[in-house]
């Protein structure tokens, strides 16, 4: 066991430093805080995005600014996905020749970071609690039983996640993240989030692991030291978001 912290020493200390900057921004809880430190997360990850699917298109990032403007004063910054369709619609009926491949980071990892900041709009900093939470033990939890007692493979796109160690994650997580839930909501509900938000970070880190294995790449980024690049911190964080927005306004209290 103390192998999996030795080993590992510099993820720990880059995850402690990011868990206490975290912290921060929940104590601060204000909304233009929040908004200008998921748009840098944001902007990081739209521009490892562009990397991933190899295109090359500066004026993007323009437009990836502009959408996060807008959501700022936008009340559901989740609709921003079908001005997006809209735009791209219409810009590949006028021009013809558009790249296709330009939508792709307007889908990942924009919808989840506009889903990050709705969630913050209309539920407030306790689920943003209650979601880093499940999704970090989630991932904690499938490592260290995996580590363990890990013995099958999960999928080829992630050679080094096991069955067990995902189920082990899943598990503790759903657990930690009903506890949190029933502060605000009945058992059932909890329970329901909670597993959703986990099972959904599992694909998410899973869809950016094959991302990277398309582009023959071993990390998004080399911003985080330890982790990799900022897609690698929260691949599952956008996909676990997007399924606990929906959770939370599909299932009754």
């Amino acid at each position: 066991m103390k192998r999996l912290f030795t080993d590992y020493q510099e993820r720990w200390m880059t995850g402690l430093a990011l868990l206490g900057l975290v912290a921060l921004i929940g104590f601060i809880d204000n909304l233009f805080v929040m908004w200008l430190f998921l748009g840098i997360i944001y902007m990081f990850a739209f521009y490892e995005a562009m990397k991933l699917y190899k295109v090359e298109f500066p004026s993007a990032y323009f437009w990836a600014l502009f959408l996060w403007i807008i959501a700022y004063f936008y009340p559901s910054p989740d609709d921003m996905f079908f001005l997006i369709a809209i735009i791209f619609g219409a810009s590949l009926a006028y021009f013809h020749n558009f790249d296709k491949r330009l939508l792709l980071p307007f889908l990942y990892p924009t919808i989840g970071v506009m889903f990050f900041l709705t969630l913050y709009k209309d539920y407030g900093i306790s689920h943003m609690f209650w979601l880093l939470v499940t999704v970090a033990l989630t991932d904690v939890g499938a490592f260290f039983v995996g580590k363990t007692i890990g013995r099958t493979k999960f999928s080829s796109a992630s050679p080094n996640k096991t069955l067990e160690g995902v189920i082990g994650g899943v598990l503790i997580a759903t657990v930690v993240g009903t506890l949190i839930g029933l502060y605000t909501y009945s058992l059932s509900k909890s329970i329901m989030v909670s597993l959703a938000i986990s099972i959904a970070s599992v694909f998410g880190d899973l869809f950016e692991s094959y991302l990277k294995r398309e582009a023959g790449v071993k990390d998004s980024g080399n911003v985080l030291p330890g982790h990799g690049g900022v897609l690698d911190r929260i691949d599952g964080y956008l996909f676990g978001v997007v399924m606990m927005v929906i959770a939370l306004r599909a299932l009754p209290s």
